[in-house]
């Protein structure tokens, strides 16, 4: 059955999580992902069965020989786009939701993990006019094409400039080419805000240090 998760109240406590490093969803951002692990396949195949939801989290390389080597906040997402390749590998897009705090691993029968979860820290995901005028767009935009423009990518930059604050922060941080821990900093990032400040910080950080090793090879 289709529900709609307009809130916290309308999502489970307990969900499948899939752990991938380098991987940033976010409220209302899609995420593609060509599953073919058959634990995986088997959580798909559950998730249709149910609610559709499926936890993203990466792993926290600091903590991995702790009892879930997980870092605590992830995205939630649901699946709103699912095809089957002739080769047996599920293509599937989730829309993301809202963030949550992993409470506990379940003690589970299913090749795939699952956690206990609370929504509650993050009410606000579940508004998309959050922030939207705190965001230093322009700001944003400078340090991100000047980023984009060291890094040699290619960007689609009348799409973004049509973009409202909310699609546009979200979808440049998750398709940022920066690393685990800095996902993660955007992940967990308070507000829109925030996260605009951090993808501006840290395209900066990444600016100064490639001017940095040019200097060194002069």
């Amino acid at each position: 059955m289709n529900k709609p998760y307009g809130s916290a109240d309308a999502l489970p406590t307990v969900i499948p999580v899939f752990p991938l490093p380098g991987a940033l969803l976010l409220p209302r951002g899609q995420m593609p992902l060509n599953i073919f692990e058959p634990r995986y396949l088997s959580m798909i195949d559950d998730a249709f069965k149910s609610h559709r939801v499926i936890g993203m989290v990466q792993p926290d390389a600091e903590r991995i020989l702790d009892k879930h080597g997980l870092y605590a906040t992830g995205c939630a997402g649901r699946i709103t786009s699912f095809s089957e390749t002739g080769d047996g590998r599920y293509l599937v897009t989730l829309t993301g939701i809202a963030r949550y705090t992993i409470i506990e691993e379940m003690t589970v029968m299913t090749p795939y993990r699952q956690c206990r979860v609370d929504f509650s820290g993050f009410m606000h995901d579940f508004d998309s006019a959050a922030g939207e005028g705190d965001v230093d767009r322009e700001g944003l935009l400078r340090t991100l094409r000047n980023f984009a423009d060291a890094h040699g990518l290619s960007v689609d930059w009348s799409g973004i400039d049509d973009a409202p604050n909310d699609a546009l922060v979200n979808a440049l941080s998750m398709m940022s080419p920066f690393g685990p821990r800095e996902k993660q900093a955007l992940l967990e990032a308070s507000d829109l805000k925030t996260r605009a400040d951090v993808l501006i910080a840290i395209a900066e950080i990444e600016l100064a240090r490639d001017a940095g090793e040019t200097r060194s090879l002069q």
